[in-house]
């Protein structure tokens, strides 16, 4: 991995000031290509104004060959212009690690599970339990690029209460009857109806299809009537006590709002819950080898939280080993109107048919663009659209006016090193892209992909301004803006792929 330029400044700034330096992009570029607060944070412990520690620390700055002018402002900010040798090498940085600039960071390095969608086979995928697959397998690819070994699961109930419901209704209307009150309805269950032999496998084989549509690919899959068989196993090693005839779980003591039913009592029929399977299979996670396990689930599931972590220290298991990252819901409106969503009366809204309206690449980055703990309203007109007013296609654009650039430029010079002064819009590309590592270190951290489109529509924005203010090829700083479009190209390429969008080399 190259150093990072900013980080590398940074480092040098720190030691010059005596303390930790941040350099954040000032709104206006006419207040330096960078700042730090760090004199009014280090003034009050050494007893002295802050603008006289901002003027030690620019004076001092100034010696840096990176540091074209520093300059005192307000109550004690210090202004920091850099120097052309600067954009070189952050360009240079850029250049040379294409694509993977800015991966390979994670230390120490796990293996970690991400299991996410799991929904139950009683239909197809909707676009509500997209958003789940989006949003775990963003996190699983950031995970990835950190340099972390990641595999994805697929976690599903093939028997309960559920799926009695589910397989009824199919023979109902085998039989030429209407499903149960409480059954599912829909031209699904109509096809299903049609074909001989048990639903459930046939809407599974369904839904594997729809998510490698969706580009997500399952490493494996976890059925939850296979891991109840292993409950017996596991209880001794739980708190349990009895209550009302049913075996309960003592998780309050550990960490959980509550404590949980394991197993019914006899007039209940006496089986397992789902939260005795949830036991099993937590416990076989962390007994496959994984360093860590991720639960990507809707915002439905808060309480499961604590339960997990509970299940963890009851088990002997550190808690912190097991994450789970929550949701929230998904609106659709087209023309105006929000699409109403319910599985079982058949009035939803497929990810397959969503997709087929606005495109794959719209439906994941769609999908991706809000922080899980925001509701996400989805213009679907909107989102079908090919302009720029469609910020999906807006930066897709921007990578393939790149691609046309290079292609034109066949075997050209390439150069980081720029031939005189970087313009105001050259350097604000690069300054933009050497945002890429540390932004995308926090989105791993976080488990914020969102902010990876965000990103990327800025970094599109100062490439299309660059492009409107100056000529590329046949100009005097061909070989400069050829680097610069090459690396540009690259951080567009690498923040499409983070979250599942094609990069288009042509539109």
């Amino acid at each position: 991995m190259a150093a990072r330029a900013v980080a590398s400044l940074e480092a040098k700034l720190s030691q010059v000031a005596g303390a930790p330096v941040e350099l954040v992009r000032p709104s206006d570029s006419s207040h330096g290509d960078y700042a730090t607060n760090v004199a009014m944070q280090v003034a009050p412990a050494r007893k002295r104004p802050p603008r006289e520690v901002g003027e030690e620390l620019a004076k001092a700055a100034v010696e840096l060959e990176e540091v074209e002018r520093a300059e005192v402002a307000g109550p004690g900010f210090v202004n920091f212009w850099l120097a052309p040798s600067w954009y070189g090498e952050a360009l240079a940085e850029v250049l040379q690690a294409g694509r993977g600039y800015g991966s390979g960071w994670a230390e120490p390095r796990e293996r970690i599970q991400v299991e996410m969608v799991s929904a139950n086979p009683t239909g197809p995928i909707t676009v509500a339990a997209a958003r789940n697959g989006a949003y775990g397998d963003s996190v699983a690819r950031l995970l990835q690029f950190a340099g972390h070994e990641v595999a994805r699961e697929y976690y599903y109930n093939d028997a309960g209460a559920q799926m009695e419901r589910f397989r009824a209704s199919v023979d109902a209307l085998r039989r030429g009857e209407e499903p149960p009150e409480d059954g599912y309805r829909g031209e699904y269950v109509a096809e299903l109806a049609r074909e001989p032999d048990d639903p459930v496998p046939k809407m599974l084989a369904r839904i594997e299809a729809t998510l490698e549509r969706f580009r997500i690919h399952f490493d494996s899959w976890a059925l939850q009537s296979e891991l109840e068989q292993r409950l017996p196993e596991f209880l001794p090693r739980l708190d349990t006590y009895e209550k009302d005839g049913a075996l309960w779980a003592r998780s309050s003591a550990y960490g959980d709002d509550d404590d949980r039913v394991i197993i019914r009592s006899p007039e209940q029929g006496g089986a397992p819950t789902y939260r005795a399977a949830d036991v099993v299979y937590l416990a076989d996670k962390l007994e496959r080898g994984f360093d860590r396990a991720i639960y990507v689930l809707g915002t439905d599931h808060h309480g499961t939280r604590n339960w997990y972590a509970a299940i963890a220290r009851m088990l002997g298991y550190d808690p912190e080993r097991v994450e789970v990252l929550l949701y929230q819901l998904v609106h659709l409106t087209s023309g105006g109107e929000q699409t109403k969503i319910s599985k079982r009366r058949g009035d939803v809204v497929f990810l397959d048919d969503f997709i087929d309206e606005v495109g794959m690449d719209a439906a994941r980055w769609y999908l991706a663009n809000r922080g899980p703990d925001q509701t996400i309203e989805i213009n679907v007109d909107l989102a079908a659209e090919r302009t720029e007013k469609n910020p999906v296609y807006y930066v897709q654009y921007a990578h393939a006016r790149i691609a046309g650039i290079m292609r034109n430029a066949g075997d050209a010079e390439i150069s980081a090193e720029p031939q005189a002064e970087p313009a105001p819009e050259e350097r604000d590309l690069i300054k933009r892209l050497a945002e890429f590592p540390a932004l995308v270190a926090e989105a791993t951290e976080r488990r914020g992909p969102h902010a990876i489109p965000n990103y990327a529509i800025r970094v599109a924005d100062d490439f299309h301004r660059f492009y409107h203010h100056h000529r590329v090829l046949e100009s005097d700083a061909q070989a400069f803006r050829l680097a610069l479009c090459t690396s540009a190209q690259a951080v567009i390429a690498r923040c499409l792929d983070l979250i599942g969008v094609e990069a288009p080399e042509r539109m």
